[in-house]
């Protein structure tokens, strides 16, 4: 057994200084990685970066043009076909190309690694394919042609057939793509228990940073034919790494909620909105959609609004944690406040720590700033 004849410290999967291409010319260059059992690995980038080269790479179907790729402690280019798609099983972009298959037909053929020359199922066989198929959600579709179903349902069969195999090591390009958003979590905690439960090795290329930053415990960011960094996920997913993977504008990407928010309108602020425990975030955002520049305050630093506001306000006014409202942070306020045309306030009621903040609703109204 791959597992078992491996000491624990082997890992299931492992690349050191790997060159990966197409022909001569070299994608991505030394790719280093070392996956242990039972472990999520997210490979992150924008299009074109190489993220689907490395995993046809390591999967066998593109030549390294340097380097070397490791299953359990043994070069892949040295285990033969037949026993290496027993250990590893591959799901890549791309539909295959199917003539009057039915789904269960398609899920069916990752048992093909364990059946004989003739490519007979037998009952442990089939009882892998119902089990995958049940876990994908994919049983009430069984009898379906794979063509003529929808591109979500041929994704989810598609990891049926990967699963089936029952793999160490599972190699996944874009699993979550043309998947709705339940779907795209069923997938993902799919994944985390197969690591978990069966000591699988996972390595899936994710498009929804949000996910990868949730469900991978190491990921690695492709950029400019490089690794460019990887880590944990509390390691890459900074605002300043994810900024300079996808050239995004800085603030643009907020690690405490995982999203990438739309630019921040440009200009001095003509708007000024009071909020606070999370109630102006969609205000923010609308007035964001407007193009419309806004300041707000007084927000405690690492409130939900708060965090939002440094990606999306012009101006924004803060007070520290834990601390109520003060003198400082209320003179501040008022000042941008009364260059303003207009005050919107999304807090129902004042509390302690906030109560402060009344006092600039009396500003506005005292100086004819209409509030809504």
């Amino acid at each position: 057994m791959w597992k078992s004849a491996c000491p624990l410290s082997t890992p299931a999967l492992e690349l050191r200084g790997l060159d990966v291409g197409h022909g001569r010319r070299a994608l991505v260059r030394d790719v280093c990685l070392a996956v242990r059992p039972g472990q999520v690995v997210a490979l992150i980038g924008p299009n074109g970066s190489g993220k689907t080269t490395i995993l046809r790479t390591v999967a066998g179907q593109l030549r390294a043009l340097g380097g070397v790729v490791e299953l359990f402690g043994r070069e892949l280019g040295g285990i033969p076909a037949a026993e290496r798609a027993r250990a590893m099983s591959v799901m890549l972009t791309g539909r295959p190309s199917t003539e009057l298959l039915t789904c269960r037909d398609v899920v069916e053929a990752g048992r093909y690694p364990f059946t004989g020359r003739l490519g007979v199922l037998g009952e442990k066989d089939h009882e892998a394919v119902a089990a995958a198929m049940s876990a994908t959600g994919v049983l009430d579709i069984a009898e379906r042609d794979f063509a003529h179903v929808s591109d979500g349902q041929r994704q989810r069969v598609l990891l049926a057939r990967a699963l089936c195999q029952e793999p160490r090591v599972l190699l996944l390009d874009e699993p979550t793509s043309y998947l709705d958003v339940r779907s795209q979590l069923d997938v993902l905690q799919l994944l985390r228990r197969e690591a978990r439960e069966r000591g699988t090795a996972v390595v899936a290329s994710l498009h929804e940073i949000d996910l990868a930053q949730k469900a991978a415990d190491h990921v690695i960011c492709v950029h400019d034919g490089r690794i460019m960094c990887q880590g944990t996920p509390d390691e890459v997913f900074t605002a300043e790494r994810v900024a300079e993977l996808y050239d995004l504008a800085p603030g643009a990407y907020d690690p405490a909620f995982g999203s990438v928010e739309l630019a921040r309108p440009e200009g001095d602020p003509e708007v000024f909105v009071i909020a606070g425990g999370g109630t102006g975030a969609a205000c923010f955002r609308r007035l964001a959609r407007e193009g419309t520049p806004f300041a707000a305050g007084v927000l405690h630093e690492h409130d939900a609004d708060g965090l939002l506001a440094r990606s999306l306000a012009t101006r924004a006014v803060f007070e520290r944690d834990f601390e109520p409202v003060g003198d400082a942070a209320v003179a501040g306020a008022r000042e941008v406040l009364l260059a303003c045309r207009e005050v919107i306030c999304c807090v129902g009621e004042f509390g302690t720590m906030n109560a402060r903040n009344a006092e600039l609703l009396d500003a506005a109204r005292k100086a004819g700033i209409p509030v809504r």
